[in-house]
């Protein structure tokens, strides 16, 4: 079983907000570095990098901003000036996004509580000035409305253990998908993706796990291109899911039944006894896995050995280890 790898030739490429680099693009002339973004990530991701202010023309330094609720929208206005600079921000926003198109990203990681690049909860002032986080920034809007699909966290959100390992999780599985439509799969490829993607999806989203089989199960049939449309929206979006302990000791359990008539009975009690840790959360996942695959890697299933979920991303960003 091989770890997922990075093909130099075919760099993944990511999204970025330019403060997480460290490039100091921000109001005040500063920057947001994050050490995960430019440290752990660093070596396996080609950054595409935005500052949608800088881009509208804002400059460094400018005054800040913040999203302002009127009558009928919602707008982004200077603080100090009261200027509304939100039709030069979205015309460039709808730009940018829009030329990221033949780069097929794999994902964007942006800047939170900002009123361009926020995901979710920006704060949107009342009339009042009374701030409500019910926002999402200007040029994230645009971005997730374009690429419904695209894996897209931000960094405050990647604090959190198990929303960094799903969202990097997604990221791979867009890469490899991203690779076999770009290599015009026939029918026996898109089923093969399927066979190797299955524990992986099963892990996130039963619901979704059954449905991308329905579609796989039309292969050769329907329009190939309408049936890669849906298998990637399948796909990606049960990957969203994030996988729960119980369903990882599910999957764990369903693999580990290939290997039950040559394991004894001490070795049987102390594979269980580790999911039963794990999905009490004693333990992260890495350490049943890790037994788990000490197991299979005797086994000569090539059905075993195409499972991604084993290996989804490479081993040396163990993510597996905080969750």
């Amino acid at each position: 079983m091989t770890a997922a790898t990075v093909d130099a030739d075919r760099p993944i490429r990511l999204g970025v907000s330019s403060c997480l680099l460290g490039e100091q693009v921000r109001y005040d002339g500063g920057h947001k570095r994050n050490r995960f973004v430019t440290d752990a990530l660093g070596d396996y991701f080609r950054w595409v990098r935005v500052c949608p202010e800088v881009g509208a023309g804002l400059g460094v330094p400018r005054e800040s901003f913040r999203l302002s609720q009127t009558e009928d929208s919602v707008r982004m206005i200077g603080n100090r000036s009261g200027n509304d600079v939100t039709e030069a921000v979205s015309d460039y926003s709808s730009r940018h996004v829009e030329s990221l198109a033949p780069q097929r990203l794999r994902g964007f990681i942006l800047k939170n509580n900002s009123p361009t690049c926020g995901m979710e909860r920006v704060r949107v002032y009342d009339r009042n000035s009374v701030p409500k986080r019910i926002g999402t920034g200007v040029y994230a809007r645009r971005l997730m409305e374009r690429y419904p699909h695209l894996p897209v966290e931000e960094e405050g959100r990647l604090e959190d253990p198990r929303i960094r390992e799903n969202f990097i999780t997604r990221v791979f599985a867009l890469d490899r998908w991203i690779g076999l439509v770009q290599s015009r799969p026939g029918p026996r490829e898109i089923v093969s993706f399927h066979t190797s993607h299955k524990m992986l999806l099963l892990a996130h989203s039963p619901k979704h796990y059954r449905a991308a089989g329905r579609i796989v199960a039309d292969a050769g049939v329907t329009d190939m291109d309408e049936l890669t449309a849906s298998y990637e929206a399948a796909l990606l979006e049960g990957l969203r899911r994030i996988a729960s302990p119980g369903r990882h000791v599910n999957v764990m359990q369903h693999l580990a039944g290939f290997v039950k008539n040559d394991l004894g009975g001490e070795d049987t009690r102390e594979l269980h006894t580790l999911f039963e840790d794990y999905k009490a959360e004693r333990v992260p996942l890495v350490a049943p896995l890790t037994l788990l695959r000490h197991h299979l890697r005797h086994l000569k299933d090539d059905w075993i050995d195409v499972q991604v979920y084993l290996n989804p991303y490479p081993f040396e960003l163990a993510l597996r280890s905080s969750i």
